[in-house]
């Protein structure tokens, strides 16, 4: 209805018709899209089960809940944006597939995508585990393109390899199946749920601005509003009662 809208419009500036028949149309929004996401019991348990059966992929699924980084910034990371010491990495490039047949790297989704992520320790030590890892391989026509995650001939990983992986270990895991992209979404679950402030994991998912996490998670705030406003409460009626002495 948009793009019938828009030609209708083009065709009256053009003269080619009187009015825009469409201008007036209601046009639906598509119903926003159900987040999965597991409980944070439930992702230790798929972390501790890829780790378990040595999943090639163990690291990389790691790293996406520890950082809530997008599917493509992950493919597409390289070991120059990775300094394990400042324990930080910079998010300069994404992976997308093009007609799910070949693979090419892009700038990231947004300007302010493209920025520094700071690594915990468990983090780290997925990567850690991944240098080493790369270190033991020794394809006879290994092409470095300095990919973190990449197959044993250096080529990036292609996205169906990931998801096939993540439904694999989900289904051998026992618990519910997820999209890849999905992993970003649990990161902030868990984020919000253990107390971190609206505007610390708005900052940490590299969204446009703090608006957008609420948009997207802003009933998973609901319990940390509640505690807000009795903390108000609870203020207000202490006073009352050192002014009541």
């Amino acid at each position: 209805m948009t793009t019938l809208s828009s030609a209708l419009n083009d065709a009256r500036r053009n003269h080619r018709l009187p009015h825009n028949a469409a201008r007036f149309a209601m046009i639906p929004r598509p119903p926003e899209p159900e987040l999965t996401c597991w409980s944070t019991s439930q992702t230790s348990a798929f972390l501790r089960h890829c780790h378990a059966v040595e999943d090639p992929l163990a690291d990389l699924f790691e790293l996406m809940v520890c950082t809530g980084m997008r599917k493509g910034e992950t493919l597409g990371l390289h070991w120059a944006d990775v300094d394990l010491d400042a324990r930080a990495l910079f998010v300069r490039w994404t992976l997308v597939s093009v007609n799910n047949s070949r693979s090419m790297l892009n700038a990231p989704k947004t300007h302010g995508s493209r920025a520094w992520v700071a690594l915990s320790t468990r983090a780290v030590d997925a990567l850690q585990r991944r240098r080493q890892c790369q270190q033991q391989v020794t394809a006879r026509h290994h092409d470095n393109l300095d990919l973190v995650f990449a197959r044993p001939d250096g080529q990036p990983l292609r996205p169906q390899y990931v998801l096939d992986h993540l439904r694999r270990l989900t289904a051998d895991a026992g618990l519910p199946a997820i999209r890849v992209h999905d992993l970003r979404h649990i990161a902030a679950t868990i984020m919000i749920n253990q107390g971190a402030p609206i505007a610390v994991v708005s900052k940490t998912l590299r969204h446009r601005n703090v608006a957008t996490t609420v948009d997207i998670y802003g009933h998973l705030t609901r319990d940390a509003a509640a505690d807000g406003v009795s903390a108000t409460c609870a203020a207000l009626d202490a006073a009352d009662a050192r002014a009541a002495c």
